[in-house]
């Protein structure tokens, strides 16, 4: 019923195919029906308040019980207010006293091939040292501490060490220039920043304490910085200021109590891109995100206590946070931590380590998937995957046909994958297949979270129909959520609370089919107008990756005098020669796929495409190349400034 004029977004593409958890799975499923997860997500709509205090008593140490589950104040919401708690304590000391002491919480594998493991007790000892280094070094409850280090224990240890005596982290992926460490370090204003001489990426030793100095030129409010010894390459120690980490916590003891912490204090800030020149430093309290995380890895993951898991992500990665640290280690689970990329020495470095450390949960982004694909099966059929039981996937839509891949190369059709949506602003995951309960859709990430309330609303704010696409919003609080943008609340308010009375703005567009399964279509500012027709990319993109010479595509819509918008798309191929053969044989495979409505006006073939060091494109750099603009907004999260360079070069 899309007229000129409507603000719904059309759906032009249609999946049907349906898969069910196996009856193996679905047996040792702690929540195993759609009837067990429809019963579990009816209490938490019923009465969310008590749903989530029942979870908070009984899943959270407390050194003082809360009294108010949630309330909302002048200055924002509150959960749990006049609770005390600490989650360094819940990940740590509560698994030493269910026992876990001697169970491996971390196993860590260098690129180089070094390996190490720390139990739960032996990573608690390590942790308690750190918090004594941070105090013995002026840090205190509510300072700042910026962390800009390779993928070693030491950086969860750091991470943990902060969250232990009250001091407010802000973890700065290790492959940032100077330039954004600076920038991060004045906005938080931070006191102390850790990093480490270096760190491996693809065989080679990145200078990040030299990479690090440049922006301590640029930092004044840093006192210190605290150095790992990891590559021993040639470094500079500016007496006074730096410290090596190893002689620090020489001189320091290995008991470090908990400090008890009220529900709201600040836990960490986390900087995101943002549209305009600014990243913005979301901020997430300690209570209710120490609850939310411990219970969507729960349940998304199905997590059993023998499992070995592994997320991909960085700890610089809102994913790293929640996944690799803080809501795997509250259940007591054994985390993989791996140094390196996924290509070294070869393309099957990944599927080496499945096998070698017999990993049953494996939890990845779309963007390494399509690399895979792209590489060849071969690197896969070399191993034996056997041991893994469940997948998923984070950080951006995933196309049908690579979903399909993952499904049956990686998963051997046994494997449910979880399809994971939510974003560094929602703390935690709040839409999944729980793996036992639901089945899945390629490329739908299926049902909402227990307390999760989506709603899809267009422009005006008024509910969408079935199977047309708008704002995706959510209508009730939930305890993972923001509590702010560090220093600039009234942008957390303009941005998110602001557009829908009421409602949380994710900033992305969704759909709900018929079956009640929702389907993320990109951005809100990523659809294109196209003669009163409103298309969503991500559906031209997926026509686009479903052709068998594609590995690649980013759409994106251009100014037209005559339609509104027209569609430009960047398209990496496969080894197909990339000419105006394959650029037809495309334009065909998109009218036979979607329709003529959704063929692309133009279609540019790329080596590479701009994207964040996280994996995802950033497709509104590609359309300001595509309406011939300079690039503008902020590009600190880019990964490779030369893409964004050949791409202006190719357009001139």
């Amino acid at each position: 019923m899309t007229a000129e004029g409507s603000s719904q977004i059309d759906n032009v593409m249609q999946e049907s195919r349906l898969f069910p958890p196996t009856p193996e799975f679905v047996a040792k499923a702690k929540i195993n029906s759609a009837d067990a997860y429809q019963t579990l997500y009816d209490a938490s709509i019923q009465d969310t308040e008590a749903f989530w205090g029942k979870l908070a008593e009984e899943e959270l140490h407390w050194f003082r019980p809360f009294e108010t589950v949630y309330e909302k104040t002048e200055n924002g919401v509150g959960w749990f207010v006049e609770g005390q708690t600490n989650i360094s304590y819940n990940c740590l000391d509560a698994q030493i006293e269910a026992g876990r002491g001697d169970k491996v919480a971390f196993i860590w594998e260098g690129e180089p091939g070094d390996h190490r493991q720390l139990t739960y007790r032996e990573l608690h000892r390590e942790v308690c040292r750190m918090a004594n280094g941070l105090k013995k070094l002026g840090i205190e409850q509510g300072d700042r501490v910026s962390i800009y280090m390779p993928m070693t224990p030491e950086l969860p240890v750091a991470m943990l060490a902060c969250a232990r005596i009250g001091a407010i982290h802000s973890v700065i992926f290790g492959g940032f220039s100077a330039e954004a460490i600076a920038e991060r370090n004045n906005d938080a204003e931070a006191k102390l920043i850790i990093t480490a001489d270096g760190g491996w990426r693809r065989g080679k030793v990145l200078p990040l304490k030299n990479i690090v100095d440049q922006a301590l030129s640029k930092s004044p409010s840093i006192e210190s910085c605290l150095v790992l010894r990891r590559t021993e390459n040639d470094i500079q120690m500016q007496a006074g200021r730096d410290v090596w980490m190893h002689d620090l916590l020489d001189e320091v003891d290995e008991d470090c109590p908990a400090t008890p912490l009220d529900a709201e204090t600040p836990l960490f800030i986390l900087y995101t891109s943002g549209s305009t020149g600014k990243p913005k430093g979301i901020k997430h309290t300690t209570a209710g995100y120490s609850l939310y995380t411990k219970m969507s890895f729960k349940w998304v993951f199905d997590y059993q206590e023998d499992d070995i898991y592994w997320c991909t992500a960085d700890c610089g990665w809102i994913t790293g946070h929640s996944y690799m640290v803080y809501g795997p280690l509250a259940n007591g689970a054994t985390v993989l931590l791996y140094e390196g990329a996924p290509n070294h020495p070869a393309e099957d470095r990944f599927w080496d380590i499945v096998e070698r450390h017999k990993v049953t949960i494996l939890y990845t982004a779309p963007t390494a998937i399509r690399a895979f694909i792209k590489w060849g099966d071969e690197h896969v059929e070399k191993h034996d995957l056997s041991t893994l039981r469940l997948l998923g996937t984070v950080g951006e839509g995933i196309n049908p046909e690579a979903w399909i891949w993952y499904h049956e190369k990686i998963g051997a059709e046994r494997c449910p994958i979880v399809d994971t949506w939510w974003q560094t602003e929602t703390g935690g995951i709040m839409m999944s297949p729980l793996p036992g309960a639901i089945p899945t859709k390629p490329g739908s990430c299926t049902k909402p979270l227990p307390g999760i309330i989506p709603t899809i609303v267009d422009e005006e704010g008024n509910p969408v129909d079935t199977n047309h696409g708008g704002m995706l919003c959510i209508s009730k609080p939930w305890p993972g959520m923001l509590r702010g943008i560090w220093g600039d609340e009234a942008r957390h308010q303009e941005q998110y609370w602001s557009k829908v009375p009421g409602m949380y703005l994710t900033g992305d567009n969704a759909r709900l089919d018929n079956d009640g399964y929702y389907w993320i279509m990109g951005r809100i500012d990523d659809v294109i107008n196209v003669s009163g027709h409103r298309l969503s990319t991500i559906e031209v993109e997926s026509a686009l990756v479903s052709h068998p010479k594609v590995a690649e595509a980013a759409a994106v819509g251009r100014p037209d005098e005559i339609k509104g918008q027209a569609i430009a798309v960047f398209v990496t191929a496969k080894d197909a020669e990339a000419g105006d053969e394959l650029r037809q044989e495309l334009k065909l495979h998109v009218r036979k796929e979607i329709g003529a409505l959704a063929v692309p006006d133009d279609l540019r073939f790329t080596a590479a495409l701009p994207k964040t060091r996280s994996g995802k494109i950033m497709r509104r750099l590609l359309r300001d190349i595509a309406a011939g603009k300079e690039a503008t907004g902020d590009t600190t999260t880019l990964e490779d400034f030369s893409v964004l360079a050949q791409l202006r070069q190719d357009d001139e």
